[in-house]
């Protein structure tokens, strides 16, 4: 017992953690475990209660190791998904703080990257050379990061400064599909789909880009990802008015078992939830 302790201590001083940093590194694989258990979960009311408790726990493992890379990366992408899957329908305003915890975080993430710490106050231009400095192993961060910063943006219409971000969210979206296209199942196709097919064209909306992105989302994840569909009727249906394919999309939602994707089992299971809401605003949709 007195070998395992002193090498535990040499271990702390060498490594320069404390204790309670090792043995909170040690838990990061089990956290990322249970990310993994939460999206295979099909039942809403346990998936939420969950990720709640593990979204908590994971801030305590921060406080005590702010460095952690793993546990900043899944608190990330954890905020941006509970907050879409459970709250944003609901109550914006608080899913609007749930996404700036996540960009928060996710800014914590990229900014050990020094050229991508000054490019954030800088001009578009540096902003897109900074993000060349990355690599194909910084994609998870760049591209949670980058829905946690637009959704953000999106609930934050009446404020120009958030606006004012949006050309940077989107050339991380472009760098991410770039470098790694079929990241979580064409996800930077999917966040491109949604934001050139949600806004008019006076504001930067092109129907045909968001068409272009969400067939490629499509593809990639072969249909199985069934919030590609929700989306695609959501903006790029609406904004050209064409109820029929809005109806065919959520179609193929309801009709879709939610163990087409099994590792995406509880996004499919709230697609078909944010689906079958969506067909109930037909009327003041068209």
């Amino acid at each position: 017992m007195k070998i395992i302790i002193t090498i535990t201590f040499l271990l702390a001083v060498i490594s320069g953690c404390s204790i309670q940093q090792i043995a909170i590194r040690s838990m990061g694989g089990l956290m990322e475990n249970g990310f993994i258990v939460l999206n295979e979960e099909s039942d809403l009311d346990i998936a939420e209660k969950s990720a709640a408790s593990n979204l908590k726990l994971l801030e305590a493992m921060i406080k005590s190791d702010p460095e952690n890379e793993k546990l900043l990366r899944l608190a990330t992408m954890g905020y941006s998904s509970y907050a879409l899957g459970f709250v944003e329908d609901d109550s914006p305003e608080r899913a609007r703080n749930l996404y700036l915890r996540s960009k928060n975080f996710g800014m914590q993430l990229l900014n050990k990257n020094k050229a991508f710490v000054t490019a954030t106050s800088g001009d578009l231009e540096n902003f897109n050379d900074a993000l060349q400095t990355f690599s194909k192993e910084d994609i998870p961060a760049l591209f949670w990061t980058g829905i946690g910063w637009g959704s953000y943006v999106s609930l934050s219409l009446t404020e120009p400064e958030a606006l004012a971000d949006l050309p940077k969210v989107e050339a991380i979206m472009k760098y991410v599909a770039e470098k790694d296209s079929s990241y979580f199942y064409g996800g930077a196709h999917f966040f491109l789909g949604a934001l050139y097919g949600s806004r008019p064209k006076v504001l930067g909306g092109n129907p045909d880009e968001a068409k272009k992105h969400f067939e490629k989302c499509l593809h990639i994840n072969g249909g199985k990802f069934l919030m590609s569909y929700v989306y695609y009727a959501r903006t790029y249906a609406v904004q050209i008015q064409d109820q029929n394919l809005f109806e065919e999309l959520l179609t193929k939602v309801d009709e879709a078992s939610i163990d087409i994707l099994p590792e995406a089992r509880l996004s499919n299971a709230i697609a078909k939830k944010k689906a079958e809401k969506l067909r109930n605003q037909l009327n003041d949709l068209f």
